[in-house]
């Protein structure tokens, strides 16, 4: 498509939009500050659609036509998530073959998004949940349907229905002789690396507790609320993170009479505000120092207003993931919702048994007992971490396995190995977003040139710098870290090898990988002159680099 017709489309695209938003404005005669709040958010949905249409047409990769015959190296893909989609979509659209292994069948497409509710929708401004270029958002906060579309949009676009193979699981991933990657046996081919995309949320965790049996209500988990009728009954909501954010949602949505929110601890929470979501993850260290008083009280102050009681005091925001969701502090302020710091000693007949404690008193302290009645309890008790297992045994090798890997994903005696966005436990951030590209990039870089590759020496030195440099940090220097230390990671990664230069806008940006293939192909032949073998005669899971 040439510049012009790039335009004409945009142009046209924007007059159809334009015309339907105005047939949809509040009329500004009656209602003035409806229609001026509508304008200010209809420019900033331009804007956002505008960058959208750019980065779909700069930054995604040409999807291979039907005849184009996709070269070495290959990789497997364990996941078909949004990671998982994602980084394969980057590998075929820049020329490398891939496989994908799901354990799940078609539905599972999506990962999980794929089991949570229907009324579920993002946290964070789609902004900051472009996990591929060519995502297209129709509003800032899509829901579960629209997500799972534009997995499946992307899945289709580049060809990956016919190179995935779903209800197959992966037991074992294993080397031939050769170096190469054979995923269960030969049978599935073999492969020059692997991306585990396995996630952080397996199968929905259901813990038995005391007195269940007892209880004359319905005991759902929180991703398993779809269809259930909340209309006019109360619900306890058993857990305080992202899980119980999804069953609050839902009985709101639903009309329920009266929410309570069972934690054993205090949570920070943050504004579903994209401007305050970048900045925090904007601290570039990646943990607690001194200056973290300074958002941790302009939220408590500006933000918690007079529900300042649940904000804790015993960690900071900086140490764990908080939750996004402004709804939460509404539903408390209007009464609709209430939030009880407990322990939980049974179910009863009528409800939950519970010892509420006062803010500062820890976990098994002294408390009121009370019984918190209710019609439905949800367990949002979140999900079973999926297992890593099938690696080899050498990932896991003390004291640098998960998260303690390079760049936390490449386990050190591997670098042809990428575990994205499965490794980590907590963040301020997104999972959905840039890195995912930047990381399947990377893999490619270490596969074609050699020269590139790390040793396992200088990826065990990088944990280490990064353990010293975190080495204040309240948690593990793995265990938390903000969406800009990453970046840094990255930045780091490139420049410290000037071998990698060549690659640096390809891997930011996807841009311009046969300026880098050409060059390693002429340094081949001095390779070669020097008596080395070429990149593609050597195995990719050596490195040599620093």
């Amino acid at each position: 498509m040439s510049p012009l017709e790039m335009v004409s489309e945009m142009l046209y695209e924007i007059q159809a939009e334009f015309l339907n938003r105005i047939r949809t404005l509040n009329n500004p005669a009656r209602h003035p500050l409806l229609f001026l709040s509508e304008i200010l958010q209809w420019q900033f949905q331009w804007l956002f659609e505008i960058f959208q249409w750019f980065a779909d047409k700069v930054f995604s990769p040409t999807p291979p036509g039907p005849s184009h015959r996709l070269g070495r190296p290959k990789i497997a893909v364990i996941g078909a998530g949004i990671t998982g989609i994602t980084s394969a979509a980057h590998c075929i659209g820049h020329g490398f073959d891939v496989a994908i292994f799901e354990g799940g069948d078609e539905h599972s497409l999506g990962g999980i998004w794929s089991k949570v509710n229907n009324t579920s929708s993002l946290q964070i401004h789609s902004f900051m949940y472009r996990f591929h270029p060519s995502v297209k958002w129709q509003g800032g906060y899509p829901d579960r349907q629209q997500i799972i579309s534009q997995v499946r949009q992307l899945w289709e676009r580049y060809g990956l229905d016919m190179k995935t193979k779903f209800n197959t699981n992966v037991d074992k991933v294993y080397q031939d002789e050769k170096g190469r990657w054979i995923i269960n046996n030969p049978a599935n081919g073999r492969f020059e690396g692997v991306i585990a995309a396995v996630g952080t949320c397996g199968d929905p965790k259901m813990p038995r507790m005391n007195g269940m049996d007892t209880f004359k209500g319905s005991i759902y988990h929180s991703s398993r609320l779809t269809g259930v009728d909340a209309k006019g009954k109360s619900m306890i909501i058993i857990g305080g993170g992202a899980s119980a954010v999804e069953a609050l949602e839902y009985a709101s949505e639903e009309g329920a009479s009266k929410i309570y929110i069972l934690s054993r601890s205090d949570k920070w929470i943050i504004p579903r505000n994209w401007v305050v979501d970048i900045l925090l993850s904007l601290n570039i260290w990646g943990q607690e120092t001194m200056l973290s008083a300074i958002p941790e009280t302009l939220l408590k102050k500006f933000f918690y207003w007079d529900l300042q009681d649940l904000a804790p005091n015993d960690k900071g925001i900086f140490m764990d993931t908080p939750m996004v969701n402004s709804d939460v502090m509404d539903k408390l302020r209007s009464g609709k919702a209430e939030w009880i710091r407990c322990d939980i000693q049974r179910f009863t007949e009528t409800g939950i048994f519970v010892n509420e404690r006062e803010k500062g008193v820890p976990k098994g302290g002294p408390g009121r007992h009370m019984n918190i009645e209710g019609d439905i309890v949800v367990m949002a008790t979140g999900y079973e971490r999926p297992s890593l297992n099938f690696l080899p045994d050498d990932c896991f090798a003390k004291p640098y396995g998960p998260p303690n890997w390079y760049l936390q994903t490449f386990p050190p005696r591997h670098p042809s190995i990428s575990a994205i966005n499965c490794t980590y436990l907590s963040a301020i951030g997104t999972v959905g977003n840039w890195h995912i590209g930047i990381y399947t990039r990377i893999l490619l870089m270490f596969l074609v040139d050699p020269l590139t590759r790390p040793a396992t020496f200088w990826m065990e030195r990088w944990i280490d710098m990064t353990k010293v440099l975190k080495a204040t940090a309240p948690t593990g220097a793995f265990d938390f870290f903000t969406y800009l230390e990453l970046l840094w990671w990255f930045f780091f990664c490139v420049t410290i090898n000037p071998f990698r230069w060549k690659w640096a806008t390809f891997v930011f940006f996807g841009l311009g990988i046969a300026l880098p293939k050409r060059v390693v192909t002429a340094e081949d032949q001095v390779r070669n002159g020097m008596g080395f073998a070429e990149a593609d005669e050597e195995s990719r899971d050596v490195g040599n680099s620093f």
